[in-house]
């Protein structure tokens, strides 16, 4: 599933095409994805210009000139692709499509039909069911080791696990919290409680970090993102932990032979990768 970084860089590709430009043209080719499509959804969004496009959490957040803003989610396969080539006929799994006033076409595609797509007045998106109760965003200055440490105060699971809770803090997926554990030198293991302090002193700019060199490549492409011009992210390949069991870890010292290198577990369904002897 698509994490912050590449939602956040879908938001600043569409941001550079849609911003501005009316919306001549609404194609809808099912009834839903995993919920319905608004009632005459097409209907509502032709003729209506852009006004800014933003993301929240894993939303992206596209706002209109009547004050209805669309509120979409990628899901597990879901991708936003400008075209600029009118009339290509759609693909099979290209369920909704929006034309501007200068041809630009973005196209989202969703093999696996998992995303979502629905309006809400702009004066009601903080109280909306999908967007209520969400935790800070992690790259805005709301987001401190104090209030993270406050988040995880109490807490007895596993900190890998409390920091995938988007009520805890928004966007963050298994990715990137494998990764910012790594740079913090916290074991994901570590009851989220004991990363107060400290711990939550070092691991809030390690997300950061991580979080910012994501967006500046682009994301990460594993299976099904894309950048929406098409082109993959490419931040899988600066990668300290994730998908790298086995492998010694950057700056290794260690035999890999004897440790097993970066070793990957289990926790909450979802695969975590760690380095032990320099995460506790």
């Amino acid at each position: 599933m698509p994490e912050l970084p590449e939602v956040e860089t879908v938001c600043r590709g569409l941001a550079t095409r849609l911003v501005g430009r009316r919306l001549i043209r609404v194609e809808q080719r099912r009834p839903g994805l995993r919920q319905p499509f608004p009632e005459d959804m097409p209907a509502r969004l032709t003729g209506r210009c852009v006004v800014a496009i933003r993301r929240r959490a894993k939303y992206v957040l596209m706002h209109l000139d009547d004050g209805w803003v669309v509120i979409l989610h990628l899901g597990m396969s879901g991708r936003m692709v400008i075209q600029d080539a009118p009339g290509t006929p759609p693909g099979r799994h290209d369920h909704v499509s929006l034309e501007t006033d200068d041809g630009a076409i973005v196209v989202f595609n969703d093999p696996r039909r998992f995303g979502l797509m629905t309006l809400a007045l702009e004066a009601e998106l903080a109280a909306h069911p999908l967007l209520a109760g969400l935790g800070p965003e992690p790259l805005s200055p709301a987001f401190t080791p104090k209030v993270l440490s406050a988040r995880l105060a109490g807490r007895g699971t596993p900190i890998k696990t409390a920091l995938l809770d988007q009520t805890v803090v928004a966007g963050l997926g298994n990715i990137y919290v494998s990764e910012a554990l790594f740079h913090a030198g916290i074991s994901p293991l570590r009851p989220a409680a004991m990363v107060v302090g400290p711990a939550a002193a070092r691991l809030v700019p390690a997300i950061r970090r991580v979080l910012t060199a994501a967006i500046a490549a682009g994301g990460s492409s594993l299976r099904d993102y894309v950048q929406t011009s098409g082109e993959l992210g490419y931040f899988q390949h600066q990668f300290a932990v994730y998908d790298r069991a086995g492998q010694p870890c950057p700056g290794c010292d260690c035999d890999v032979g004897e440790t097993g290198g970066i070793r990957r577990l289990i926790q909450a369904n979802r695969s975590t990768y760690y380095c032990p002897r320099r995460q506790d």
